[in-house]
């Protein structure tokens, strides 16, 4: 089955669909590809199956990490979070504010629901998506020619949206970088980015004992810092808190983690004139888990708040609780990442229409971009507003 279009465009996610349907408002032939049984793979494990599909906050640039952070505030900034939100509310979707601006569908499976509505917005304009259908090779002369598992495709333009190498069991695969090195390019490094880390044997093995004890905490590296919960694995450390920080986490660096983020320095000095003969391992248990409290006061002898010096007490809770420094091994790689950081290097696209600058009519959107959004909605907004921008020009 051979076709002749206005635009290919290769990935059915979040970004090549959204980027579909704005090509295709334009009277633009847009045909999708997608090497998958089903389109929007990552949309409908998004949030639980709720789909976190924006934030309210996702319009500021500086919750995007990139080797050029000024990068995305074109494309943020002229569709933003409320677009989608109108696109949402057309089609009845309800949807509901969790914490910290993170927008999610309502209800059960609800992302089914986003994905309908790619699906439905992409047929009223005549777009058509291919499913099952895998990329063999990409050639440009005077037009994009694609060999393809179901024939050959002809297309004035060429939109890579194929997302990155996290969660692989979804399909992801480093095609997008694949097509970037075949034009030569150029590719920040990639890494796992939202992930679990890991840790070495002797830290390993006390944090096992505390495997599913959770606690908000403020967690930072460098400038910067994250104050959410964290959550012990078998394997090292998860949760939100952790998930932010490792996608600013260098190989080697440590963090920095306040057990306590509400308590000042001296709450142990506090709490010793209230309760002398009380132990560190109580005062902290009103404020921990049981588990964790014992585990952080065992690193000190078992003495009673009244035979501590002032300033011991400041120490012990400075070291123990306030700046505690653990240094992770690694993290638990693209299998449990849900984004990659890196990816096509932004220097060689517009930052208005994501179009490279040395093969015209070749774009790219979404993850395979070197823009990594925040926990919390920012993603699937890079892939909307990024969508969005080369769907004007595609």
């Amino acid at each position: 089955m051979s076709a002749q279009v206005d635009c290919v465009i290769i990935g059915a996610g979040a970004a090549g669909l959204y980027c579909a349907m704005h090509a295709g408002r334009r009277g633009r032939r847009v045909l999708v590809i997608e090497h998958n049984a089903e389109p929007g793979a990552k949309i409908l494990i998004s949030g639980g199956g709720r789909c976190n599909f924006t934030n309210v906050s996702a319009g500021d640039p500086a919750r995007f990490i990139s080797a050029n952070p000024h990068f995305a505030r074109s494309a943020l900034a002229r569709h933003k979070p409320a677009d989608f939100i109108a696109l949402i509310e057309k089609h009845g979707i309800a949807y509901y504010e969790k914490t910290l601006g993170q927008l999610f569908c309502d209800g059960a499976r609800s992302s089914q629901k986003v994905v309908k509505l790619l699906m439905d917005e992409c047929a009223a304009v005549g777009v058509e998506v291919r499913t099952n259908c895998r990329v063999t090779s990409l050639s440009r002369g005077e037009r994009f020619e694609l060999m393809t598992s179901q024939g050959a495709i002809s297309a004035e333009t060429c939109v890579i949206a194929t997302g990155a190498l996290s969660i692989p069991k979804l399909g992801a695969t480093g095609f997008a970088y694949d097509i970037a090195r075949q034009f030569n390019i150029p590719i920040v490094a990639t890494r796992p980015g939202l992930v679990p880390l890991t840790f070495r044997p002797a830290d390993r093995e006390w944090m096992q004992h505390l495997s599913g004890v959770a606690a908000e905490v403020a967690v930072s590296c460098g400038k910067t810092s994250f104050r959410e919960a964290a959550l012990f694995t078998h394997r090292g450390l998860s949760g939100p808190a952790i998930l932010q920080i490792s996608s600013y986490l260098k190989p080697g660096a440590y963090l920095n983690i306040d057990w306590l983020p509400d308590q000042a320095a001296d709450f142990l000095v506090a709490a010793k004139r209230e309760r002398p003969r009380a132990l560190p391992k109580t005062i902290l248990a009103q404020h921990l888990p049981d588990r964790l409290a014992a585990t952080l006061a065992a690193q000190h002898p078992p003495r009673e708040l009244g035979d501590w010096k002032d300033d011991a007490l400041i120490s012990f809770a400075q070291r123990t609780v306030k700046q505690a420094l653990l240094r992770p091994a690694g993290d638990e790689g693209y299998a449990k990442a849900e984004v990659s950081v890196g990816g096509v290097d932004t220097n060689a696209l517009s930052q208005q229409t994501m179009e490279t600058r040395v093969v015209p009519g070749l774009f790219f959107v979404g993850e395979a971009v070197d823009v990594t959004g925040w926990l919390g909605g920012y993603n699937f907004q890079w892939a909307w507003s990024s969508g969005w921008a080369a769907g004007q020009a595609c």
